[in-house]
């Protein structure tokens, strides 16, 4: 997994204005919505036993270790538009999406693809 300069950026800014000391940005998925997953995003003040830790242009992503084969490859950007602004998850693995962005269909990589593969 990666980010974009703007996402990077978007990440610090937030970090910087929290009150409690944040150890990274822990990602994940959950099932739920009408194209069947969403992503989840949350401060995290430590790394649990099994994240997978990534750090991207200054920034340490935690992993949720359920969702590591669902977020192989993905780009993880900040879009700022005329009506609203957020991050965007730029997922190879995902086969669609609803209309409003909020949910998607993900197919998890198979095991093959992670030996060697950047996450």
């Amino acid at each position: 997994m990666s980010l974009t300069d703007a996402a990077a950026e978007r990440v610090k800014e937030i970090m910087a204005a929290k009150q409690e000391p944040v150890a990274g940005l822990r990602i994940g998925v959950k099932n739920g919505g009408c194209a069947g997953m969403s992503y989840t995003m949350e401060f995290a003040q430590q790394a649990a036993p099994l994240d997978e830790v990534i750090e991207d242009k200054g920034v340490k992503v935690l992993i949720d270790p359920k969702a590591v084969l669902f977020l192989l490859g993905t780009e993880m950007d900040f879009k700022t538009d005329k009506l609203s602004s957020g991050f965007v998850f730029n997922n190879p693995n995902q086969t669609s999406a609803c209309g409003c962005g909020e949910s998607v269909a993900i197919t998890p990589a198979k095991a093959e693809e992670v030996a060697g593969a950047p996450h």
